[in-house]
């Protein structure tokens, strides 16, 4: 018996199609020895069907685990986890699977493979029970896709048997079809950290407001672009042919070109590029994008329209500095002050300073309260991977947004410190979500967080900060993100008189200049009085002195430089 099923397996091998053999079986045209042999076809099809798939689910899985990748191994538990545990909660009628042929979804496609496979497992599911991928498949065709794509996408469905969703709308009205007509309750999207769909979601994310509701399941929304390709390449599985011609980052054929940072320079043909995988720094995996500018852009891309609508105008910045160390006295704070000093040479009015302790919600709250009052916030302290830093959690919470991980920042942490970044997560790659910018400068080994309008510095010294602060000054003036103002100047006298009798003077002289900041102080108790005058009109200042001067004696005030 078994010889026959082999038999029939090989007249359908040798290029009898089963359809030929059927039609044979009808028109009474097949011998009967021969109706015998191939009466089995279907079962022996099966067999080898069923062994396919439990081998190519069994590869994924081994492939992983005999990996050196201590970070593949890592993210590859916890997506199997999720797409488990997804498993768990809705039946295989009430999940599907967009895939679109691009890089992440197909490394969701063989995850969803092996995880299926190892839900069924657990199960105690006999391989009769795994003969096909039964996960409905979506696939949203469009007329600005690349023809490869199309190709892939098919081929792939053909290979490992999807059944596929072929939907030609808007994503939108093409999922509420869909949704109406099947008892779909979850889907499982290839979404991850630094998309611009995957604010504020979670792995498990209910549908936004508008939208037809189903659970997003997002297995590798904390995947990096080298964790994508390390599987695809680990695993041995087929990908988009245009990955291979140096697209990093596929969108439609208007807006995604090959990344000109894979290009190979040859005078003698045609531009060629090397594959995606070998682009070594995935914070340019969207380098290929076509990049939109918006009108409001300065043309000659120097910033100064910006700087120049605020030069006459008055702008206010806080300093927040994270401590216990400064707050009990246990180390002598000396970035606050130079960090005060750099603010005030730039125009820029620095009435408080305030220092809190490493506690989430200390920082949160000062944040919450400067951002809204003030035009810039800068924070030093409290950033790093020790339990008291806990300055970006304070940022977050303060902006209302969760902690993620940035890949472009994660990778500027693997260049800087290697081996050090494996693991689970990079917990110093974590930044508040949707609102950080990070400041690149070629003399920043890491660069500067910008959330709206707070920054934060990294530095530990005042060596530190003065290489932080000129790297900002520099790209302020290309961005123009922090205006430059009318610098402040200033002038001071000092006198013998007593506290008691300029008092008076003075009170009438700051009514008189309110644009001023007039003050006073002494270095000693017994030292001369020291009195300043501080503003951004020079003549303003001049003509203050000389009002206080021709209240007293001649030769009662000197000049201090």
């Amino acid at each position: 018996m078994a010889s026959e099923k082999m038999m029939g397996c090989g007249l359908l091998l040798r290029g009898a199609t089963s359809e030929e053999v059927d039609q044979r079986l009808r028109d009474g045209k097949a011998h009967k020895s021969y109706r015998k042999k191939v009466g089995s076809l279907s079962l022996c099809m099966h067999f080898l069907q069923v062994s396919y798939l439990f081998c190519g689910k069994m590869e994924i899985d081994k492939a992983i685990r005999e990996s050196d990748d201590r970070r593949l191994k890592t993210k590859y538990n916890n997506a199997i986890y999720v797409i488990k545990r997804a498993l768990a909660l809705y039946s295989i009628e009430e999940v599907a699977f967009s895939f679109n042929g691009g890089k992440d979804s197909t490394v969701l496609l063989h995850l969803l493979r092996a995880g299926y496979f190892l839900h069924k497992m657990e199960q105690k599911c006999s391989n009769g029970g795994l003969t096909s991928f039964p996960i409905r498949t979506i696939y949203f065709e469009s007329s600005a896709a690349f023809p490869e794509i199309n190709s892939f996408t098919y081929d792939t469905a053909s290979s490992y048997g999807l059944q596929l969703d072929i939907i030609s709308s808007d994503f939108k009205s093409g999922l509420e079809k869909l949704l109406k007509a099947n008892p779909i309750r979850a889907i499982f999207l290839g979404v991850r950290i630094g998309d611009p769909t995957a604010v504020g979601q979670e792995q498990f994310s209910p549908s936004s407001p508008g939208w037809p509701p189903f659970m997003r399941v997002n297995p590798i929304l904390d995947w990096s672009y080298r964790d994508v390709w390390a599987f695809i390449l680990t695993c041995k599985v087929q990908y988009c042919s245009l990955y291979d011609q140096g697209y990093t980052s596929i969108g439609s054929i208007h807006d995604t070109v090959p990344n000109a940072l894979l290009s190979i320079s040859d005078s003698c043909c045609k531009e060629k590029f090397k594959p995606a995988y070998l682009l070594s720094d995935g914070r340019l995996e969207r380098a290929g994008r076509a990049k939109k500018f918006s009108s409001s852009s300065n043309a000659d891309g120097n910033g100064s329209g910006s700087v120049d609508s605020h030069k006459s105008s008055l702008l206010v910045a806080s300093v927040i500095a994270v401590g216990e160390e400064i707050l009990f006295g246990t180390v002598e704070d000396q970035l606050g002050p130079s960090l005060r000093r750099k603010i005030h040479s730039i125009g820029w009015s620095v009435p408080q300073t305030v220092v809190v302790q490493n506690d989430k919600d200390s920082v949160a709250e000062e944040v919450e309260r400067r951002k809204s009052t003030n035009d810039m916030v800068f924070i030093y302290g409290g950033v790093g991977p020790l339990h008291s830093d806990v300055t970006l959690a304070g940022v977050a919470k303060a902006f209302g947004v969760r902690l993620a991980p940035d890949e472009e920042f994660e990778e500027y942490l693997r260049h800087l410190i290697s081996d050090h970044c494996t693991g689970d997560q990079n917990e110093m790659a974590l930044l508040p979500e949707g609102i950080t910018e990070l400041l690149h400068h070629e003399k920043l080994a890491v660069p500067l967080i910008k959330c709206q309008n707070v920054i934060i510095f990294t530095a530990t010294n005042a060596t530190e900060l003065d290489n932080e602060w000129d790297c900002l000054i520099e790209l302020t003036r290309s961005c123009g993100f922090l205006p430059m103002m009318v610098p402040y100047v200033s002038k001071h006298l000092q006198t013998n008189l007593s506290d008691v009798e300029t008092a008076q003077p003075l009170s009438k002289l700051s009514l008189e200049f309110p644009d001023l900041n007039i003050g006073c102080y002494r270095k000693s108790r017994k030292g001369p009085l020291i009195i300043s005058f501080e503003g951004k009109d020079l003549t303003q200042i001049e003509s203050a002195v000389e009002s206080l001067c021709k209240l007293f004696h001649p030769g009662t005030f000197s000049g201090i430089h």
